[in-house]
């Protein structure tokens, strides 16, 4: 008899940014909105578009993008806002990140993901959980949990306690 195959899956939410694609663990996706009306908070990061209102609480926005060392996202009818779990030492936050366009959700088993590439020393890619193979392409599959520092992250919860 043939032994079930144990192998583990887990489920992403793949999005783009300037044409790369992304994934993040569905498990931290609360939801995935419409782009709205941002309201900008002063003296926060570049990377900080502002806060949005959701549902009577203040959750702030990031361009992945401008944190990624890319343009800034602009505007287009597929433009959304993918609002995520991070856990912190601390806390869970709640934060809106901006993604050119939503994709799809798709299952990919531990054995058709690569670790992340070591590109020098220069490079920090401990925010990415690896690279993913789907089809015939590769994506990056981040850990959301770091993609932000504590640093960057305590100024966030400042600025939307700040836009409350």
């Amino acid at each position: 008899m043939a032994h079930a195959d144990a192998t583990e899956t887990q489920q992403y939410l793949t999005f783009t940014l300037a044409g790369e694609v992304f994934a993040v663990d569905v498990a931290k996706v609360r939801e995935i909105l419409e782009w709205s009306s941002i309201t900008k908070v002063p003296q926060t990061p570049g990377f900080m578009r502002g806060v949005i209102n959701l549902r009577g609480s203040v959750v702030p926005v990031i361009d992945l993008r401008q944190k990624f060392g890319m343009p800034e996202t602009e505007r287009s009818i597929d433009t959304c806002i993918i609002v995520v779990e991070v856990e912190t030492a601390m806390e869970t936050l709640v934060l809106g990140m901006l993604a050119d366009s939503v994709q799809e959700v798709f299952e990919l088993e531990r054995g058709n993901i690569e670790p992340a590439p070591r590109i020098g020393t220069k490079l920090d890619t401990s925010f990415l959980k690896g690279m993913g193979k789907h089809g015939d392409a590769f994506l990056m599959i981040l850990d959301i949990d770091r993609v932000f520092g504590e640093d960057d992250l305590a100024g966030l919860a400042a600025a939307g306690e700040a836009a409350a």
